[in-house]
């Protein structure tokens, strides 16, 4: 499998040999993403990926048919009404495009003048510059042309003032995070690390691949990934955004790529798409696709919602195919794309938007 390119913040990754793979296909497959960057020790350093002869999963898109774990990409177009998309000299992160979703539509006419209007408050303009939206001129095209909410409300008006402690801010559905103190990472977990911050028994674990000064954010995990399961865990300091990214109620698909032993037999997609009978209940995909296949293995994408415990292996177990290898690459809108593993890297602002809004936030 060959190895991914680096990120920018590959630096929170400790050196030294990382934590076994699993098997790729073919040859001298590596684990998806690179090295593994486990803790440093007294032995030699993390061997280099090499690339497999055929198949395997690689974090970059084949030519043509294969699969890009990122999804398509998007483009930077300008927002709706002519100037400038939010968040358009983002340093950091993922370009996710316009939120799809969007709960309330502009309203055309005269300007509208906020109920949260707050003579003692910052305008709003002057907010959105200082939560990195755009410049202050193209933060009031924005306001006028009515691609801004404040809790709620439509604004076009450009006199309004707020308190950024008090009130909620959406721009084109996206929301601001407006408080400098909430963190969101992106860590790529190797196999074979616990999915906790701190272990007892002294296995490789969560802490083991931040820096110094991160270990003092009070940082947990949105979800768990089991011991052997590899791909995109979400840290933050967030409380609200971890509880219900994780709640049943707010549905967030989560997309893996699941090797398998093959062939596999017709009809089994369709199978776990209608749904399988666990011994805790019903549990089904929602959608299932062949990336690759060569002899004796299949690659397999899956996306589902729930989070039930293992359900990914118990689903594949149940139709008569023992996960090999298990990957998760999105969880909501965000992707792992070709971060390498064990790298942690800082969401950006124009990320945590897509994933605030994502669970009504």
């Amino acid at each position: 499998m060959t190895q991914a390119p680096r990120s920018g913040s590959g630096r929170n990754t400790p050196r030294g040999g990382g934590a076994e793979g699993g098997r790729g296909f073919g040859k001298g497959s590596k684990p998806a993403g690179g090295r593994t960057g486990g803790p440093k020790s007294s032995s030699s350093g993390a061997p280099k990926s090499g690339a497999p002869k055929a198949g395997g999963y690689k974090s970059g898109a084949p030519k043509s048919g294969g699969f890009k774990p990122g999804g398509p990409k998007t483009g930077a177009p300008k927002g709706k009404g002519g100037s400038e998309r939010a968040f358009r000299n983002e340093r950091f992160g993922n370009n996710l495009g316009p939120v799809t979703k969007r709960t309330h539509t502009r309203r055309p006419g005269k300007p509208v003048v906020s109920d949260h209007h707050d003579p003692e408050g910052i305008r709003l303009q002057k907010v959105m510059a200082s939560a990195g939206v755009a410049s202050r001129r193209v933060c009031e095209e924005m306001i006028q042309e009515g691609r801004v909410e404040v809790d709620g409300e439509v604004v076009t008006e450009l006199g309004v003032r707020v308190d950024p402690k008090t009130v909620s801010i959406h721009v084109d559905g996206m929301s601001l995070q407006l408080d400098d103190t909430q963190k969101y990472y992106v860590f790529n977990k190797p196999r074979g690390v616990i999915s906790t911050m701190e272990d007892p028994e002294g296995r490789p674990c969560i802490s083991d691949y931040l820096k110094s000064t991160n270990k003092h954010e009070r940082l947990f995990h949105v979800g768990r990934l089991d011991n052997n399961t590899e791909g995109l865990l979400l840290l933050t300091n967030d409380g609200e955004l971890a509880n219900r990214l994780t709640h049943p109620s707010y549905e967030v698909p989560k997309t893996y790529l699941v090797q398998v032993r093959g062939p596999m037999a017709h009809g089994v997609g369709a199978q776990m798409r209608e749904g399988l009978e666990l011994e805790d209940g019903f549990a089904k995909v929602d959608s299932f696709r062949l990336v690759d296949s060569t002899p004796g293995h299949i690659l397999v994408e899956v996306v589902l919602h729930s989070g039930r415990n293992r359900i990914v292996r118990r689903m594949f177990d149940a139709v008569g195919h023992p996960v090999e290898r298990l990957v998760r690459t999105q969880m909501g809108p965000i992707r792992l794309n070709d971060q390498r593993q064990g790298s942690i890297r800082v969401l950006g602002r124009h990320e945590v938007g897509h994933l605030l809004a994502s669970v009504g936030l």
